[in-house]
């Protein structure tokens, strides 16, 4: 599929449908990225429908304290709680993944709200482009740490745990270099001082959004095809948010002046989330689909492409080897409970 700026202006403009709402009783939510923007804004969506426990996962206890205070005056949620994770630092996520086995319950929702902005390199405490470690590392590692849990509610309550992992528009205009591709270890490139140029990381954005949904489509591949699972890349349209705080300069007036004019508000673009955790209940057209405007809709040429199909997989491969090294649970969870690629 291709888009144009003009299609993306006419969605801005598209009036956004209402919240999806259900019962959320006995049920664990966890956000990533909830002490503000569209993630704070999807869970105070969250704590109106009774679950049973609401994670707000946060790299600040100050900050995340302090969001968790405005959700309960807003909804008056009892059942929310703050829990810290830096995902700039893996030390800090295997400390996320010792707590949740330690303090989880269980595992329903799971909203992997996680970016950063930047128009400059900065290394992560890990020796990697923080925006590149954060979304496209430390996420999907929260995510195949916590596997295990969500299969497990699945079996004893009989659910459909869902994966959100969010996305963007902006991926149709991501582009990954042949002098890239060609190298063996992509993401490695891809985080390196070296590759992190200005002009680079003038799209580091899109390319960390179209990674995701290339995560998105091999974990699916991966996971049997009666799974209960259910993992989704969701784009919340282009709203205007703390997100880009990490810009400066003439991008930074730019980015204001757009927001102006076009931008959907957080809580507007956080009901995308809510619809992709709970909406469509049990459809399998949802199965590693890309939602945009509350409905699936295909996702980039190149995602669709036989060659994105070979990226994605060694992009896979090489995910799994960092993080089978960063911690040992994930090579356990995908021994167990992932498969081959399915074969389209």
């Amino acid at each position: 599929m291709r888009r144009g700026i003009w299609d993306c202006i006419r969605d801005q403009f598209t009036p956004q449908p209402p919240v999806v709402k259900a019962d959320l009783t006995g049920k664990t939510v966890l956000v990533l990225g909830a002490n503000t923007g569209l993630g704070f804004e999807a869970a105070q969506h969250f704590a109106t429908m009774n679950p049973g426990l609401l994670i707000l996962a946060c790299r600040s206890q100050s900050r995340g304290q302090a969001a968790l205070e405005r959700l309960k005056v807003n909804t008056g949620c009892t059942t929310a709680e703050v829990w810290i994770v830096d995902l700039a630092d893996f030390a800090s996520v295997k400390q996320f993944g010792d707590k949740f086995e330690r303090d989880g319950r269980r595992l329903d929702i799971l909203v992997l709200n996680a970016a950063v902005l930047a128009d400059k390199y900065e290394p992560s405490k890990d020796g990697r482009e923080t925006a590149l470690q954060i979304s496209c590392l430390s996420t999907p590692l929260v995510a195949l740490i916590l596997l295990p849990t969500m299969l497990k509610t699945a079996r004893e309550h009989a659910t459909h745990p869902r994966i959100v992992y969010v996305s963007s528009e902006m991926h149709y205009w991501a582009s990954i270099p042949k002098h890239v591709i060609e190298d063996p270890e992509i993401l490695k490139t891809l985080g390196s001082k070296e590759y992190c140029t200005t002009a680079v990381m003038a799209t580091r954005y899109h390319v960390t959004k179209l990674l995701s949904i290339l995560f998105v489509r091999a974990l699916t591949a991966r996971l049997p095809p009666d799974s209960p699972l259910i993992v989704t890349a969701v784009n919340p349209g282009f709203c205007h948010s703390d997100l880009t705080r990490g810009l400066s300069g003439i991008v930074s007036v730019l980015e204001k002046l757009f927001a102006l004019i076009f931008s959907f508000s957080t809580e507007v673009g956080s009901r995308q989330f809510v619809f992709a955790a709970l909406a469509l209940e049990d459809s399998e057209e949802l199965r590693g689909s890309y939602i945009s405007g509350s409905k699936i809709v295909e996702p980039s040429d190149f995602v669709m492409s036989a060659e994105g199909k070979k990226i994605q997989d060694r992009i896979w491969d090489e995910t799994v080897e960092i993080l089978e090294k960063v911690d040992p649970r994930v090579g356990v969870a995908i021994e167990n409970y992932l498969s081959e690629a399915v074969v389209d």
